[in-house]
């Protein structure tokens, strides 16, 4: 049990890592070769993909990954099977529908209204990235509800691949703006072949085709998509309040301060949001994992799931918040050396990572409970959050600046938490391992005091953040060991995937026998 949450979590946690070092890479080449005039043009419709993508996937690809495990457990293969199929019509519908509407009449509004006709090609490319998306969206929901994240982390490696190579080849050639965007469509699409190809080929022994007798009308058909949109629907009105949480402070910014101040900001943001690659990997790989025990009146199981969900999360999460937040300075020098002005958003950063902790907790507690078939809980959650972030932000924005937006986030985070925590806990009659988060807790502070004196005697450079990279770690090994904080359980997760390091496996796997003597 804990090495499938183990193995599916460190797999999708390589996947989260290429796909952010793929936006950097793409984000850092577009502004390279694109220059900042057309690098804006760009920049206006990225949010505009995010939305559409949001608004055509309709909160499917959870819901598939949800029944599909549901029905494996069942053993209603045919169910499982027919699930997919259903969701992929739906998907392909909105994603086609979602894109001509952005083509033919969102793209040419926008770009009246920000009465610059250079964006409208860009705008309109967004619409052909929608369809691609939405149904490498629906295989990827199919592929996480029977474990197999690693078929996930191949169609993000070729997403992203591509759509670097095409959109430098594009823009290269003179295509500007568009080249830039038409080549994401381009690896979008590329990477819905790639999804199709590994279903057709490898998914047949996970879910089988329809056995002969197998009987679907069209309104049973009927009756499993209104399913499906039933608990996707609340997952999409979710998605959209989370976007809505990290881009209202900076619409709040962009009213009451400098162009320059937010850059900062928008330095600082993408940095303080690394925890979440490692509670997005767990929250992934645990939906169809609770769904699977939920649909099993397996409450042992469910517990075992739940707990172990929080512990592997934050036995990583907290101290890399904690590093991330002593280090701040030091990390946006070295990621922003080529100006270190951007030195200025070390406050900001600093306060954002530390909501990213509690963001972590909402995270996982969120598809717990989107697993046992409450989707709308995380919703109106996250729409209180949004709430909260846009009265806090016009309160603390003007008066502290990029570091009240921050803050704004990081209370709004706090204050979904604590719910969340409470009906997670309550719904799966599961016991909080408050023993466990106070451990790591104390051992994450311990480990940040000599960060401080590295601080005080060599000063904010590389050298103190190379140092404290070597010892924080040793020093918070000894405390989860002093603290009893792992158990055997604990161990045998970590020989699973301590297998996957290629050439330093040996190692690796000398260094889990220490541990197991002091477990």
């Amino acid at each position: 049990m804990a090495s499938k949450l183990a193995k599916g979590s460190i797999i999708i946690f390589i996947g989260n890592i290429i796909f952010r070092v793929g936006g950097y890479v793409y984000r850092f080449l577009m502004a390279s070769l694109l220059g900042p005039s057309a690098y804006g043009i760009l920049g206006l419709t990225l949010p505009f993909q995010g939305i559409f993508q949001i608004l055509a996937a309709g909160g499917l690809p959870p819901a598939i990954a949800k029944y599909v495990s549901e029905y494996n457990a069942l053993d209603k293969k045919d169910l499982a099977n027919q699930t997919v199929y259903t969701a992929l019509k739906i998907m392909a519908f909105l994603g086609i529908v979602m894109g001509l509407l952005m083509v033919f009449i969102v793209a040419p509004w926008l770009a009246d209204f920000f009465g610059k006709p250079e964006v409208l090609l860009p705008l309109q490319a967004v619409g052909l990235i929608t369809p691609f998306s939405v149904i490498v969206g629906a295989y990827r929901g199919a592929f996480q509800g029977v474990y197999k994240m690693d078929y996930i982390l191949y169609t993000r490696a070729i997403e992203q691949l591509f759509m670097i190579i095409f959109a430098v080849a594009l823009v290269m050639i003179g295509l500007s703006a568009f080249g830039a965007v038409l080549g994401s469509a381009l690896g979008f699409a590329l990477s819905a072949l790639s999804a199709y190809i590994i279903f057709k080929k490898y998914m047949g022994k996970y879910i089988r085709k329809p056995s002969p007798d197998f009987e679907f009308s069209k309104k049973q058909e009927m009756e499993l998509a209104f399913s499906l949109i039933s608990f996707s629907i609340p997952v999409t009105v979710a998605a959209l309040a989370e976007m809505c949480i990290y881009s209202a402070c900076t619409i709040i910014m962009g009213y009451f301060l400098t162009s320059e101040t937010i850059g900062y900001y928008t330095a600082a943001d993408p940095i303080g949001r690394l925890p979440l690659m490692i509670s997005s990997s767990l929250a992934t790989t645990i939906l169809p994992a609770v769904s699977e025990a939920f649909s099993l009146k397996n409450k042992n199981l469910l517990g075992k799931y739940v707990t172990n969900v929080y512990r592997y999360g934050m036995v990583f999460v907290v101290p890399m918040c904690v590093g991330i937040a002593m280090y701040a300075k030091e990390i946006i020098g070295l990621v922003y050396f080529t100006n270190p002005a951007y030195i200025a958003g070390a406050g900001a950063l600093a306060v954002l990572v530390i909501g990213m902790t509690f963001y972590s907790m909402f995270t996982i507690s969120s598809s717990i409970v989107q697993g046992i078939g409450n989707p709308r809980i995380p919703m109106y959650l996250l729409l209180f959050g949004t709430l909260v972030t846009v009265l806090l932000g016009y309160y603390l924005i003007p008066i502290y600046g990029i570091i009240g937006g921050s803050l704004a986030i990081t209370i709004a985070s706090l204050a979904m938490m604590i719910p969340m925590l409470i009906v997670t806990f309550h719904i799966t009659k599961t016991k909080a391992p408050i023993g466990f988060f106070t451990k790591i807790i104390i051992a994450s502070i311990i480990m940040a005091i000599p960060i401080y004196f590295i601080q005080f005697f060599l000063g904010h450079n590389t050298i103190g953040l190379i140092l404290g990279l070597i010892i924080c770690p040793i020093i918070y090994t000894i405390f989860l060991i002093a603290f009893r904080t792992l158990n055997p359980e604990d161990i045998n997760a970590a020989r699973t995937f301590g297998n996957k390091f290629g050439p330093l496996t040996k190692y690796v796997q000398k260094f889990i026998n220490i541990l197991e003597r002091y477990v």
